[in-house]
């Protein structure tokens, strides 16, 4: 059976070491010093070592199950979910007004981080929760948030987003259910909506369920979108929950994998809602869940990456195969162990390189999210809406890539569900899918963020990246040679490639959105590659000062060179796609495939 062990002080060297979070000037930071990161983070480690990641296997056997219309979660779920909640870890960064805590949201990202590799499915609940109650938090009438967010922040309530229909996923602009204004102020709600994650279970006394619908009357198409609070329960005068609503579980789907997170079909006949925010304007309601939620989802990917490698690592160390061609390494035993090899090897840095590199790129922009919302910092607000579909796609993509990486280091072995590596690759597949398909991010990415606020943002990554490379630039000849000379060289190609877009998108669209995919990727590589090289320079740092675990940077530091070589001069290949234009990719006509 695979197991789970939190990678604290790795966590620990990008919030203390590289981001250097409790000298930033941001309110509430100044609280995570050493002693406060190294104590939550250790604690939430016994949670997810020893509560939910044992669960892990269970969930994925015996998943969920509807009977009699209601929906039972697998063994030892609730008792494990009430143990989370009782322990404050679903109000980490909630709005102490209605009894969070008010820490920072890279702390509760990198809490996250941990729950999420030991059991995705199970985290999913909570993930969930936090996003719906974000949304209320920010566009919910005083009375609605008294309503509804104490009972959220503690997860004694969760909640959920409905968007998707039987006849449209990403254009939501087709949805047909639709919300009729009544006397009261409230509305009826009727519909059907599709793969509502942690849609209903037995977990919580209620579920606040966040419909998207269309008021009759209103605007054609996502104009006419308004966003609705449906209870499960309606909510009687003290509060409590009271009468059942008119929203039921239509089944359970049949997944490739998170079984033990019951994704529903969800039915809707005259339900009670309320309005949340203005009329039509459901989707900019709706996207204070979706950008949280994509960030949560970039590090689902990463950390089914994460927990596959620590067991691939286990294997290769202790499976007996084979001998090193360079010389014996175990003469007691009949082979060497697998490690020895060099295309294992390969594999496992492929895979240890990305992780550390994208733990990094999603605190550093858990990071800008504070910033945004608590200073008010627009350039951070628009740095990290241009990298969001950065995050979400690049991690997820490459994501899977190294759970099946990891999976491919046990040979035959990682194919037989008792070893049980398959589950990561299949609870990691549908972080591709679900908050936005890849695809669509990339489009996002080339078709609206690029040239958001007339490109500055991305002028502004760019500045960073060379800002980076000059101040660092002449320092050390190492440092010099195997990180800032690659990081300036995929820069370019970046740079190059948005230059393509602009001298062919307006006269032919599909030369750019021909290109999307690879300029995410393309993207995505270059943020790491920038990681590095902080990552790097800081472990430089500790070395000079002679300070800390010695190994653990020099690992760094070798790490971080292996991303550099081996990693980052996908570049270059990607620049080169998207230089071929749509000619090859639209060659073909529908008919002839």
């Amino acid at each position: 059976m695979p197991s789970y062990t939190a990678p604290t002080k790795d966590q620990m060297f990008v919030l203390n070491d590289v981001l250097q979070v409790s000298t930033q000037d941001v309110p509430g930071y100044e609280d995570l010093d050493r002693e406060t990161l190294e104590a939550i983070l250790d604690e939430a480690a016994k949670v997810a070592e020893n509560v939910t990641g044992p669960l892990n296997v269970v969930g994925d056997q015996q998943g969920c199950t509807l009977e009699n219309g209601v929906v039972r979660t697998p063994d030892g779920f609730k008792e494990a979910f009430d143990q989370v909640r009782e322990g404050g870890w679903t109000a980490l960064d909630c709005d102490p007004e209605y009894g969070g805590q008010g820490l920072p949201y890279v702390l509760a990202t990198a809490v996250g981080e941990q729950f999420s590799a030991a059991n995705m499915a199970f985290n999913m609940y909570q993930g969930l929760t936090h996003g719906a109650y974000s949304a209320i938090h920010t566009h919910g009438s005083d009375e609605q948030k008294a309503t509804y967010l104490p009972k959220m922040v503690t997860c004694e309530w969760t909640g959920t987003m409905n968007l998707t229909e039987p006849h449209c996923g990403t254009d939501l602009g087709l949805m047909r259910t639709k919300a009729v204004p009544q006397e009261d102020g409230s509305y009826k709600i009727t519909g059907q909506k599709i793969f509502i994650s942690a849609g209903d279970h037995d977990m919580s006394d209620n579920v606040i369920h966040l419909v998207l619908a269309k008021i009759p009357g209103g605007p054609d198409g996502i104009k006419g979108v308004s966003l609705f609070i449906v209870p499960k329960f309606l909510v009687d005068a003290d509060g409590t929950p009271g009468e059942r609503n008119g929203v039921s579980v239509g089944k359970i789907e049949e997944k490739m994998g998170i079984h033990g997170n019951s994704t529903c079909v969800m039915n809707y006949d005259e339900a009670t809602g309320y309005l949340l925010g203005e009329e039509h304007k459901g989707m900019r309601a709706m996207f204070t869940m979706m950008n949280e939620a994509r960030l949560g989802v970039g590090l689902q990917g990463y950390a089914q990456a994460e927990v596959a490698y620590q067991n691939a690592l286990a294997y290769a160390k202790d499976r007996l195969q084979g001998r090193d061609v360079t010389g014996v390494k175990n003469p007691d035993g009949p082979a060497d162990p697998l490690i020895v090899h060099p295309d294992i090897r390969r594999n496992l840095m492929d895979q240890k390189s990305f992780v550390e590199g994208a733990r990094a790129f999603v605190y550093w922009g858990a990071s800008m999210i504070d910033r945004a919302h608590k200073t008010e910092d627009k350039a951070a607000d628009g740095l990290i809406s241009l990298l969001t579909p950065v995050i979400k796609g690049f991690l997820t993509d490459k994501g899977f890539d190294m759970a099946t990486a990891a999976q491919q280091v046990y040979g035959g072995h990682g194919y037989i569900e008792e070893w049980g590596m398959s589950q990561f690759a299949r609870d990691a597949r549908i972080a591709m899918i679900y908050e936005g398909a890849n695809g669509v991010q990339a489009l996002d990415l080339v078709g609206r963020k690029l040239a958001q606020d007339g490109g500055k943002h991305v002028m502004a990554f760019f500045e960073m990246v060379k800002t980076f490379a000059s101040e660092h630039k002449g320092q050390d000849e190492d440092f010099d040679k195997h990180f800032l000379e690659p990081l300036k060289a995929a820069s370019k190609d970046l740079q190059a490639a948005g230059m393509f877009f602009m001298q062919n998108g307006m006269k032919n669209p599909n030369a750019a959105l021909a290109g999307s995919y690879d300029f995410m990727h393309l993207f995505g590589h270059v943020c790491l590659g920038l990681m590095w090289c902080k990552m790097g320079w800081a472990a430089k740092a500790k070395l000079a000062a002679g300070e800390g675990d010695h190994d653990f940077y020099a690992a760094k530091l070798a790490t971080g060179r292996y991303y550099m070589a081996r990693q980052l001069p996908m570049t270059t290949t990607h620049l080169r796609r998207i230089e071929s234009g749509a000619d090859p990719v639209m060659a073909l006509e529908a008919e002839a495939f």
